[in-house]
Protein backbone atom coordinates (compact mmCIF):
# COMPACT_ATOMS: atom_id res chain seq x y z
CA UNK A 1 0.00 0.00 0.00
CA UNK A 2 2.48 2.40 1.01
CA UNK A 3 4.17 1.64 -2.20
CA UNK A 4 1.24 2.45 -4.39
CA UNK A 5 0.97 5.93 -2.56
CA UNK A 6 4.69 6.63 -2.95
CA UNK A 7 3.71 5.55 -7.04
CA UNK A 8 0.78 7.68 -6.96
CA UNK A 9 2.33 10.60 -5.56
CA UNK A 10 5.39 10.72 -7.97
CA UNK A 11 3.06 9.98 -10.74
CA UNK A 12 0.98 12.85 -10.01
CA UNK A 13 4.06 15.33 -9.32
CA UNK A 14 5.64 14.51 -12.57
CA UNK A 15 1.70 14.87 -14.40
CA UNK A 16 1.65 18.84 -12.58
CA UNK A 17 2.53 21.51 -15.45
CA UNK A 18 6.32 22.85 -14.48
CA UNK A 19 6.30 26.41 -12.96
CA UNK A 20 7.40 28.91 -15.65
CA UNK A 21 10.26 31.78 -14.40
CA UNK A 22 9.32 34.95 -15.42
CA UNK A 23 11.56 36.36 -18.47
CA UNK A 24 13.27 39.17 -18.73
CA UNK A 25 13.62 40.53 -22.20
CA UNK A 26 16.50 42.69 -22.89
CA UNK A 27 17.60 44.51 -26.25
CA UNK A 28 20.98 45.38 -26.95
CA UNK A 29 23.95 44.86 -30.16
CA UNK A 30 25.52 42.26 -31.23
CA UNK A 31 28.98 42.42 -29.61
CA UNK A 32 27.60 42.97 -26.14
CA UNK A 33 25.01 39.43 -26.75
CA UNK A 34 27.87 37.71 -28.66
CA UNK A 35 30.57 34.73 -27.80
CA UNK A 36 33.17 37.92 -26.67
CA UNK A 37 30.77 40.05 -24.91
CA UNK A 38 30.00 40.65 -21.30
CA UNK A 39 26.50 39.50 -22.10
CA UNK A 40 26.84 35.42 -21.08
CA UNK A 41 28.75 36.64 -17.53
CA UNK A 42 25.92 39.47 -16.60
CA UNK A 43 22.74 37.33 -17.42
CA UNK A 44 24.68 34.33 -15.11
CA UNK A 45 25.46 37.08 -12.50
CA UNK A 46 21.33 38.66 -12.89
CA UNK A 47 19.84 35.37 -12.62
CA UNK A 48 21.39 34.13 -9.59
CA UNK A 49 19.86 37.50 -7.91
CA UNK A 50 16.53 36.43 -8.69
CA UNK A 51 14.13 33.38 -9.79
CA UNK A 52 14.06 34.83 -13.57
CA UNK A 53 15.63 34.16 -16.85
CA UNK A 54 17.38 37.04 -18.44
CA UNK A 55 17.30 36.88 -22.45
CA UNK A 56 18.92 39.45 -24.56
CA UNK A 57 17.55 40.12 -28.09
CA UNK A 58 20.23 41.35 -30.13
CA UNK A 59 19.49 43.51 -32.95
CA UNK A 60 22.69 44.60 -34.92
CA UNK A 61 23.83 48.08 -33.66
CA UNK A 62 22.02 51.43 -31.25
CA UNK A 63 21.03 53.29 -33.91
CA UNK A 64 19.44 49.68 -35.80
CA UNK A 65 17.64 49.56 -31.98
CA UNK A 66 16.19 53.17 -31.85
CA UNK A 67 14.75 52.15 -35.43
CA UNK A 68 13.31 48.75 -34.17
CA UNK A 69 11.61 50.71 -31.26
CA UNK A 70 10.49 53.38 -33.74
CA UNK A 71 8.53 50.72 -35.99
CA UNK A 72 7.43 48.66 -32.61
CA UNK A 73 6.68 51.58 -30.34
CA UNK A 74 4.39 50.90 -27.24
CA UNK A 75 3.78 47.25 -28.63
CA UNK A 76 8.01 46.07 -27.72
CA UNK A 77 8.64 43.28 -26.51
CA UNK A 78 11.44 44.73 -24.69
CA UNK A 79 11.71 45.05 -20.87
CA UNK A 80 14.59 46.84 -20.92
CA UNK A 81 16.60 48.38 -23.84
CA UNK A 82 20.83 48.29 -23.35
CA UNK A 83 23.21 50.02 -25.77
CA UNK A 84 21.64 53.41 -26.81
CA UNK A 85 24.38 55.73 -26.12
CA UNK A 86 23.57 60.25 -25.41
CA UNK A 87 23.81 60.85 -29.25
CA UNK A 88 20.04 58.55 -29.20
CA UNK A 89 18.55 59.15 -26.13
CA UNK A 90 16.56 62.22 -26.93
CA UNK A 91 15.12 60.74 -29.70
CA UNK A 92 14.19 57.96 -27.67
CA UNK A 93 12.42 59.93 -25.15
CA UNK A 94 10.11 61.22 -27.26
CA UNK A 95 8.87 58.21 -28.51
CA UNK A 96 6.91 58.00 -25.27
CA UNK A 97 7.72 54.75 -24.35
CA UNK A 98 10.40 54.73 -21.38
CA UNK A 99 10.01 54.86 -18.00
CA UNK A 100 11.79 56.82 -15.18
CA UNK A 101 14.59 54.66 -13.49
CA UNK A 102 14.19 55.28 -10.29
CA UNK A 103 18.00 54.59 -9.56
CA UNK A 104 20.35 57.28 -7.26
CA UNK A 105 22.50 58.94 -10.18
CA UNK A 106 25.41 59.89 -8.05
CA UNK A 107 26.27 55.87 -8.34
CA UNK A 108 27.36 56.65 -11.65
CA UNK A 109 30.80 57.54 -12.48
CA UNK A 110 31.13 59.36 -15.97
CA UNK A 111 33.05 62.30 -17.87
CA UNK A 112 30.96 65.37 -16.92
CA UNK A 113 28.77 63.75 -14.32
CA UNK A 114 25.20 62.14 -14.96
CA UNK A 115 21.11 63.50 -14.69
CA UNK A 116 19.37 61.73 -16.62
CA UNK A 117 16.29 60.18 -14.79
CA UNK A 118 15.09 58.03 -17.49
CA UNK A 119 18.81 56.40 -18.80
CA UNK A 120 21.20 55.05 -16.82
CA UNK A 121 24.68 55.17 -18.27
CA UNK A 122 26.66 51.24 -17.61
CA UNK A 123 29.84 52.40 -19.64
CA UNK A 124 32.16 55.03 -21.53
CA UNK A 125 34.62 55.63 -24.27
CA UNK A 126 36.40 57.76 -26.01
CA UNK A 127 35.88 57.58 -29.96
CA UNK A 128 39.41 56.98 -31.74
CA UNK A 129 41.10 56.14 -35.11
CA UNK A 130 42.89 52.83 -34.01
CA UNK A 131 45.51 52.09 -36.51
CA UNK A 132 48.21 48.81 -37.39
CA UNK A 133 51.92 50.17 -36.36
CA UNK A 134 53.15 48.07 -38.66
CA UNK A 135 51.46 49.26 -41.51
CA UNK A 136 51.66 52.80 -40.08
CA UNK A 137 54.38 53.97 -38.63
CA UNK A 138 53.46 57.86 -39.15
CA UNK A 139 49.90 57.63 -38.30
CA UNK A 140 47.46 61.23 -38.21
CA UNK A 141 47.74 63.36 -35.52
CA UNK A 142 44.53 65.19 -35.78
CA UNK A 143 41.32 64.83 -37.48
CA UNK A 144 42.61 67.42 -40.25
CA UNK A 145 45.29 65.18 -41.24
CA UNK A 146 43.43 62.29 -41.40
CA UNK A 147 41.08 64.34 -44.07
CA UNK A 148 43.81 65.76 -46.18
CA UNK A 149 46.40 62.63 -45.62
CA UNK A 150 47.45 60.19 -48.03
CA UNK A 151 44.42 59.00 -49.68
CA UNK A 152 46.78 55.11 -50.34
CA UNK A 153 46.12 54.92 -46.49
CA UNK A 154 42.33 53.51 -46.73
CA UNK A 155 40.38 53.98 -43.01
CA UNK A 156 37.15 51.62 -42.48
CA UNK A 157 34.10 53.72 -41.10
CA UNK A 158 30.57 52.79 -40.15
CA UNK A 159 27.56 53.86 -41.23
CA UNK A 160 25.87 56.27 -39.61
CA UNK A 161 22.41 55.41 -40.34
CA UNK A 162 22.81 52.28 -38.72
CA UNK A 163 25.79 52.20 -35.98
CA UNK A 164 26.35 54.37 -33.03
CA UNK A 165 29.97 54.45 -33.90
CA UNK A 166 29.14 55.70 -37.26
CA UNK A 167 26.95 58.32 -36.03
CA UNK A 168 30.19 59.39 -33.59
CA UNK A 169 32.12 59.73 -35.90
CA UNK A 170 29.86 62.03 -38.05
CA UNK A 171 29.21 64.43 -35.09
CA UNK A 172 33.33 64.26 -34.87
CA UNK A 173 33.49 65.59 -38.14
CA UNK A 174 30.86 68.09 -37.41
CA UNK A 175 31.96 69.35 -33.85
CA UNK A 176 35.42 69.86 -35.56
CA UNK A 177 34.20 71.54 -39.11
CA UNK A 178 30.96 72.81 -38.33
CA UNK A 179 29.52 74.19 -41.69
CA UNK A 180 32.28 73.26 -43.65
CA UNK A 181 31.93 69.52 -42.68
CA UNK A 182 30.62 69.03 -46.45
CA UNK A 183 33.81 69.74 -47.91
CA UNK A 184 35.80 67.80 -45.36
CA UNK A 185 33.52 65.03 -46.32
CA UNK A 186 34.33 65.33 -49.91
CA UNK A 187 38.12 65.60 -48.89
CA UNK A 188 37.91 62.19 -46.63
CA UNK A 189 35.89 60.24 -49.17
CA UNK A 190 39.31 58.89 -51.13
CA UNK A 191 40.47 57.47 -47.85
CA UNK A 192 37.45 55.47 -46.94
CA UNK A 193 38.03 51.92 -47.84
CA UNK A 194 34.28 51.20 -47.25
CA UNK A 195 31.91 51.85 -44.80
CA UNK A 196 30.29 48.84 -42.83
CA UNK A 197 26.89 48.47 -41.63
CA UNK A 198 28.27 48.01 -38.01
CA UNK A 199 31.07 48.06 -35.84
CA UNK A 200 31.54 44.60 -35.62
CA UNK A 201 31.94 44.25 -39.00
CA UNK A 202 34.50 47.36 -39.61
CA UNK A 203 36.37 45.84 -37.10
CA UNK A 204 36.79 42.45 -38.39
CA UNK A 205 37.63 43.61 -41.78
CA UNK A 206 40.54 45.71 -39.89
CA UNK A 207 42.20 43.09 -38.10
CA UNK A 208 41.59 40.70 -41.32
CA UNK A 209 44.60 43.65 -42.71
CA UNK A 210 42.21 45.06 -45.39
CA UNK A 211 43.13 48.39 -44.31
CA UNK A 212 45.84 50.18 -42.05
CA UNK A 213 42.72 52.03 -40.01
CA UNK A 214 39.32 51.81 -38.67
CA UNK A 215 37.24 53.96 -36.41
CA UNK A 216 36.79 52.58 -33.34
CA UNK A 217 37.92 53.63 -29.34
CA UNK A 218 40.35 54.87 -27.65
CA UNK A 219 40.00 51.64 -25.29
CA UNK A 220 40.31 49.28 -28.07
CA UNK A 221 44.05 48.48 -27.93
CA UNK A 222 43.82 47.43 -24.25
CA UNK A 223 41.74 44.38 -26.00
CA UNK A 224 44.73 42.99 -28.02
CA UNK A 225 47.56 44.18 -25.09
CA UNK A 226 45.58 41.91 -22.79
CA UNK A 227 43.95 39.40 -25.10
CA UNK A 228 46.67 38.95 -28.04
CA UNK A 229 49.88 40.00 -26.43
CA UNK A 230 50.46 42.57 -28.86
CA UNK A 231 50.38 46.15 -28.93
CA UNK A 232 50.80 46.60 -32.49
CA UNK A 233 47.04 48.08 -33.03
CA UNK A 234 47.41 51.81 -31.31
CA UNK A 235 44.86 54.84 -31.57
CA UNK A 236 45.78 57.86 -32.71
CA UNK A 237 46.08 60.54 -29.89
CA UNK A 238 44.27 63.76 -32.22
CA UNK A 239 44.94 67.21 -31.46
CA UNK A 240 41.17 68.35 -31.80
CA UNK A 241 40.37 66.30 -28.80
CA UNK A 242 38.05 63.03 -28.66
CA UNK A 243 34.51 62.64 -29.37
CA UNK A 244 32.87 60.70 -26.09
CA UNK A 245 30.17 57.75 -26.42
CA UNK A 246 28.17 57.12 -23.11
CA UNK A 247 25.83 54.13 -23.07
CA UNK A 248 22.95 53.82 -21.62
CA UNK A 249 20.12 51.70 -20.36
CA UNK A 250 16.21 52.18 -19.96
CA UNK A 251 13.54 50.38 -18.80
CA UNK A 252 10.07 49.86 -20.92
CA UNK A 253 7.20 51.52 -19.18
CA UNK A 254 4.93 48.92 -20.52
CA UNK A 255 6.83 46.34 -19.24
CA UNK A 256 4.87 43.33 -18.22
CA UNK A 257 7.85 42.31 -15.76
CA UNK A 258 8.11 46.31 -14.08
CA UNK A 259 9.57 45.09 -11.26
CA UNK A 260 12.16 42.80 -12.63
CA UNK A 261 13.46 45.33 -15.04
CA UNK A 262 13.65 47.81 -12.45
CA UNK A 263 15.95 45.21 -10.63
CA UNK A 264 17.79 44.92 -13.40
CA UNK A 265 18.52 48.83 -13.95
CA UNK A 266 19.82 48.57 -10.10
CA UNK A 267 22.00 46.11 -11.26
CA UNK A 268 23.75 47.58 -14.06
CA UNK A 269 25.47 50.00 -11.45
CA UNK A 270 26.66 47.40 -9.21
CA UNK A 271 30.52 45.89 -9.30
CA UNK A 272 28.58 42.52 -10.38
CA UNK A 273 27.35 44.23 -13.93
CA UNK A 274 30.42 46.96 -13.97
CA UNK A 275 33.36 44.22 -13.33
CA UNK A 276 31.97 42.66 -16.86
CA UNK A 277 32.67 45.92 -18.86
CA UNK A 278 36.86 46.59 -19.13
CA UNK A 279 37.73 43.34 -20.06
CA UNK A 280 34.44 41.56 -22.21
CA UNK A 281 33.28 44.67 -23.74
CA UNK A 282 36.53 47.02 -23.48
CA UNK A 283 34.86 50.33 -22.67
CA UNK A 284 35.30 52.66 -19.33
CA UNK A 285 32.83 51.37 -16.21
CA UNK A 286 30.34 54.04 -15.60
CA UNK A 287 30.27 53.22 -11.63
CA UNK A 288 32.60 50.92 -9.05
CA UNK A 289 33.81 48.09 -9.89
CA UNK A 290 35.50 45.44 -7.43
CA UNK A 291 38.49 44.60 -9.27
CA UNK A 292 41.29 46.96 -10.36
CA UNK A 293 41.74 47.73 -14.64
CA UNK A 294 44.22 45.75 -16.76
CA UNK A 295 47.48 47.74 -16.57
CA UNK A 296 46.68 47.53 -20.70
CA UNK A 297 44.17 50.43 -19.46
CA UNK A 298 47.20 52.75 -18.04
CA UNK A 299 48.96 52.61 -21.80
CA UNK A 300 46.30 53.89 -23.67
CA UNK A 301 45.49 57.39 -24.94
CA UNK A 302 44.18 60.06 -22.56
CA UNK A 303 42.12 62.38 -24.73
CA UNK A 304 43.08 66.19 -23.55
CA UNK A 305 39.98 67.68 -24.97
CA UNK A 306 36.42 65.32 -24.76
CA UNK A 307 34.15 66.47 -27.53
CA UNK A 308 29.91 65.97 -27.08
CA UNK A 309 26.65 67.35 -28.54
CA UNK A 310 24.08 67.41 -26.20
CA UNK A 311 21.05 64.80 -26.75
CA UNK A 312 19.15 67.53 -27.59
CA UNK A 313 21.42 69.31 -30.33
CA UNK A 314 21.54 65.45 -32.25
CA UNK A 315 17.98 64.71 -31.96
CA UNK A 316 17.23 68.31 -33.50
CA UNK A 317 19.77 67.66 -36.37
CA UNK A 318 20.82 64.03 -37.12
CA UNK A 319 18.91 63.92 -39.86
CA UNK A 320 20.04 67.11 -42.18
CA UNK A 321 23.88 66.08 -40.87
CA UNK A 322 23.61 62.55 -42.26
CA UNK A 323 21.82 63.78 -45.48
CA UNK A 324 24.73 66.15 -45.46
CA UNK A 325 26.89 63.22 -45.29
CA UNK A 326 25.38 60.82 -48.10
CA UNK A 327 25.61 64.10 -50.27
CA UNK A 328 28.84 64.41 -49.48
CA UNK A 329 30.20 60.94 -50.35
CA UNK A 330 27.80 59.61 -52.90
CA UNK A 331 28.41 63.01 -54.72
Amino acid sequence: MTKFIFTLLATTLLALPAVSKDTLTVYTYDSFSGDYGPGKNIKAAFEKTCDCELTWVALGDGVAMLNRLKLEGKATTADVVLGLDTNLTAEAKSLGIFGKHGIDVKRAIVPGGWNDDTFLPYDYGHFAVVYNTEKMPNPPKSLDELVNGDASQKIILEDPRASTPGLGFLLWMKTVYGDKAADAWMKLKPRILTTAPSWDAAYALFTKGEAPMVFSYVTSPAYHMVVDKTEKYQAADFAEGHYLQIEVAGLIEASKHHALAEKFMDFVLTPDFQNEIPQNNWMMPASQTSTPLPDAFGKLVKPAKTLLYSPEDVFAHRRDWIDEWQKAVNG
